[in-house]
């Protein structure tokens, strides 16, 4: 973790990343107002989750297919073309949304990014050596922490031309950002060698062939317990990011009664923080101390999750402290996790076995939105500690993973 950081990026991860930050600074921006956007032009909290859910049933569909078209279209190809229509289209969609079906329609486009997120993490990963993927995740979530820095740009934007204008006109600067970041990135990066095999491979074998290819994908993840744990921490991650990133800023605007724009405040805050954990903290984690700083992030983000029902208040400083253990937990936790994820799958099944992880993924979150909609009806505090119940359920779960991979060490040990 330690030296300069952008020389070691060499080829795709380097054309990847260089562009990121114009998909992720204007999704930090816009992504803080989405939920209070849809509930200030009167969609109600379960219409939200019922949107939330449909979109993601989509990216069922779309992830189950993403492995077959990154695979059969190229890394490239897929990611530019399905990140057009997925975010461009659908960031023009939610600029000039005014009722229930402009959403709905905005969210059933958008549910076809799993198709690009496939093909993203195929063109980042696969020509990186597997000793380098913890450098290239921690790299893109600095990235994603610098995004955050602007997402108070959002809180002018709202402060100065009230919510639904400015949330409307951050829409379609990220309209013109992404679509930038789209054909900057496609220009900048080649096909790997692992995808213009498989582009051949898939013409010859044609669609019904490829799919039926589809069970060997699903047979690796659930004969493998080592897989399914570390894949069910994702799983739990993934359920809890969908549920904090749907109701946290309606709880703090319509619970705690936070200012709509002192709520931006707190993702540039987070930002900081991050950026200062990943200066002074992470240089001192060693490689094989991974689990135990996933384990160790998972604590801090259940204790500032807890933090805002235990005591709910209006209070910044409070807030402020519980976004700050949050910050930090998920810098410890967060790059570790993605490259124990992508080192646990055999690149030459990459496309397949992640598309087929995507697809566990939603089918388990997409209940998320409708969950969070009627459990936030019934009390706000609620979805709030499902939050902190997914995070309390991957600490156990690394624990397992954990005992189960000293017990194989041992075992090796004593065969030789």
């Amino acid at each position: 973790m330690s030296g300069p950081l952008f020389p070691r990026l060499k080829g795709n991860s380097r054309g990847c990343l260089a562009f990121e930050p114009f998909f992720l600074i204007p999704y930090s921006m816009v992504s803080t107002y989405a939920t209070l956007y849809m509930y200030e032009l009167g969609i109600a909290e379960t219409s939200i989750g019922w949107i939330t859910t449909i979109g993601l049933i989509v990216q069922v569909f779309s992830s189950f297919i993403s492995g077959y078209l990154t695979d059969r279209m190229g890394r490239k190809s897929a990611i530019l073309y399905f990140d057009l229509f997925s975010w461009s289209l659908a960031t023009i969609l939610w600029a000039v949304s005014h009722n229930v079906w402009f959403f709905l329609t905005a969210a059933l486009v958008n549910g076809f990014q799993r198709v690009p997120h496939t093909a993203f993490y195929c063109l980042i990963v696969e020509d990186t050596k597997p000793a380098d993927r913890t450098y290239v995740f921690t790299l893109l979530q600095i990235i994603s922490v610098i995004g955050g820095l602007f997402a108070p740009l959002g809180g002018l934007l709202v402060d100065h031309y009230g919510l639904v204008s400015g949330t409307r006109i951050m829409y379609v600067l990220a309209f013109l950002m992404m679509t930038f970041q789209f054909v900057g990135r496609h220009l900048s990066t080649r096909e790997t060698e692992i995808g213009q095999r498989k582009m051949r491979e898939t013409r010859d074998l044609g669609v019904k062939e490829s799919l039926i290819d589809y069970g060997g994908a699903i047979r690796d993840i659930v004969t493998s317990k080592s897989l399914m744990l570390i894949f069910s921490v994702y799983i739990l991650f993934n359920f809890q990011a969908t549920m904090k990133t749907t109701y946290l800023s309606l709880y703090m605007a319509d619970y705690l009664h936070v200012g709509s724009g002192l709520i931006s405040l707190f993702p540039a805050v987070s930002s900081v923080i991050m950026l200062l954990t990943l200066w002074l903290l992470m240089p001192k984690i060693p490689e094989h101390a991974a689990n135990r700083s996933m384990m160790a992030g998972f604590i801090l983000s259940v204790a500032s999750n807890v933090m805002l029902v235990l005591w709910p208040t209006s209070n910044l400083v409070w807030i402020g402290l519980s976004t700050i253990l949050a910050a930090v937990g998920l810098m410890i936790s967060s790059p570790y996790l993605e490259a124990a994820v992508q080192n646990a799958i055999d690149d030459d099944k990459r496309a397949k076995v992640f598309s087929m992880l995507s697809v566990l993924i939603l089918l388990l979150t997409s209940p998320a939105g409708i969950i969070g909609g009627w459990a936030y009806k019934l009390d706000p505090r609620i979805p709030v500690w499902l939050v902190a119940a997914a995070f309390a359920g991957a600490v156990l779960l690394m624990m397992l993973h954990q005992r189960r991979e000293k017990s194989q060490e041992t075992q090796a040990a004593l065969r030789q």
